[in-house]
């Protein structure tokens, strides 16, 4: 949750500063990046409409890049430091800027090409995907995840569902709000959807329950989770341009191929820890073809596709293939970009003391983030277990310790008994060896105290048994020399 803060505060700052005109500005106007617009000021508008528009495009377009951000957060949950992190969430930020210059400016090659992404499916999901899986490849799995004893469990599947609904309700505000406006009639883009985001979620997580029943048996919470997830997903950029019939569709299958591609992340040992790479990657893949098969021109005249149509309603196959090279696009400009940005920070964390270990170390990990990061303490903590490999001179040391502690505790045992058994003779007051106990060991072993002979018979005895029979021979031996 820490880090998800971080994304807002430092993701915020980053698109004010540098984001927002990578993604719009148009000072020297280019298909491959906006220039200008940097460190905006709207007050430098003084037309009101306008104005008006710049507060309201630039708060919404935050929200879509902090948004992919908080999806790479995911990927390296429990692995990564918080403080290279700030640099990360930064990168990420400027990442989705560019991508979402290439898709949604007028002036980028891909939205010139006519590309549909109504509701950020590429360069929102895609982007944070991509950055999740370079990011999840480079730190490596964590210790207890696969093996002979590893194990993928929820921390806690209460919260998780609660997240979950918090998610697919906010959805709509993501879809809807994706129309910028409810005059001139694009009131019924809004109703339209609402209604398609909803139902592509009923199918997905109608596929997912279904799907987890015949497989385990059981309904599992987070394969139903990530079933939603995904169907959400996968009408991200399809949702002002395609029948609510189709959008179940649309949902069941997305929901279906993000729970196939499980798996082959646990046969290729990738670590993902919430499911960033079926969700975000398969889901968004498939929302972008999605788009070529069943997108259609708005028929009040809205050209969300560009005067395109896709492949099931008479279009061929341009608007399939420009949705493709999108994909690819952000995958070449996304998967390289993170990959180097945490090579950079591994490599200089020997001379940086800022940003330190990209990684926790295995026993910080064991320990939680929570402790190490923030010192706080959880109820779970003390479930860990510990165990650090010990050298030769580690495990002399400590066998040394325990010889000497074993022969200080000798030592204090029997001075503790000669001292006790030195009062009892000096005061005449042997109540704590009364004959009239019953004994506890034979009349030979005794007469092995007696004699003298006592060292053979030590080991055999206990410590009131030893009490008592040394009592019994310093008696006799007191009543002797009075006699």
């Amino acid at each position: 949750m820490v880090k998800n803060a971080i994304d807002v505060v430092f993701g915020g700052l980053t698109y004010w500063m540098l984001g927002f005109g990578f993604s719009f500005g148009d000072y020297y106007p280019n298909s491959l990046v906006g220039i200008g617009k940097f460190f905006y000021d709207y007050d430098s508008v003084y037309e009101s409409t306008e104005k008006s528009w710049t507060y309201s495009a630039l708060l919404f377009q935050i929200s879509y890049s902090t948004t992919t951000s908080t999806i790479v957060s995911a990927s390296m949950a429990e692995r990564i430091r918080l403080k290279p992190y700030i640099v990360i969430t930064s990168t990420i930020t400027m990442l989705h800027s560019v991508a979402a210059h290439w898709v949604w400016s007028e002036q980028g090659f891909l939205h010139k090409l006519g590309v549909v992404d109504a509701a950020g499916c590429a360069v929102a999901h895609l982007v944070g995907g991509v950055a999740g899986l370079a990011v999840t490849l480079y730190l490596k799995p964590r210790p207890t995840r696969f093996g002979p004893n590893g194990s993928k469990k929820m921390s806690s599947p209460t919260k998780a569902l609660l997240g979950t609904f918090m998610i697919w309700w906010s959805w709509l505000g993501f879809n809807t709000g994706s129309t910028y406006g409810v005059a001139a009639g694009r009131w019924r883009l809004v109703a339209k959807s609402a209604t398609v985001t909803f139902l592509s979620s009923v199918g997905g997580g109608c596929a997912a329950i279904l799907i987890s029943l015949f497989s385990t048996n059981k309904c599992q919470i987070d394969l139903l989770i990530d079933g939603l997830l995904a169907s959400l997903v996968s009408t991200a950029a399809c949702c002002q341009c395609i029948r609510p019939i189709e959008s179940v569709f649309i949902g069941a299958v997305g929901a279906t191929l993000a729970l196939a591609s499980y798996p082959l992340l646990e046969k290729l040992k990738i670590d993902d820890p919430v499911g960033v790479i079926p969700v975000h990657i398969v889901g968004s893949i498939w929302g972008m073809i999605a788009v070529g098969i069943f997108g259609r021109e708005d028929p009040h005249g809205f050209k969300l596709t560009s005067g395109l149509n896709g492949l099931i309603h008479g279009g061929g196959f341009y608007l399939l293939g420009i949705q493709i090279l999108c994909v690819i696009c952000i995958f070449i400009w996304t998967f390289p970009m993170t990959y180097l940005t945490l090579k950079v920070l591994d490599h200089w964390k020997s001379k940086n003391h800022f940003t330190g270990d990209l990684r926790m170390s295995r026993y910080e990990e064991q320990l939680g983030a929570d402790l190490v990061e923030h010192c706080l303490e959880g109820k779970s903590v003390p479930q860990y277990n510990i165990e650090k490999k010990m050298n030769a001179r580690t495990v002399s040391i400590v066998i040394k310790c325990v010889a000497r502690w074993k022969r200080k505790t000798k030592v204090s045992r029997e001075a503790r008994l000669k001292l006790e058994l030195e009062q009892a003779i000096r005061n005449r007051n042997l109540a704590n060896y009364s004959t009239s106990r019953p004994l506890i060991i034979s009349d030979s072993q005794i007469s092995t105290y007696q004699h003298g002979n006592m060292a053979s018979s030590v080991p055999k005895l206990n410590l009131k048994t030893r009490k008592y029979a040394i009592a019994t021979r310093l008696v006799s031996i007191n009543k002797g020399s009075c006699l």
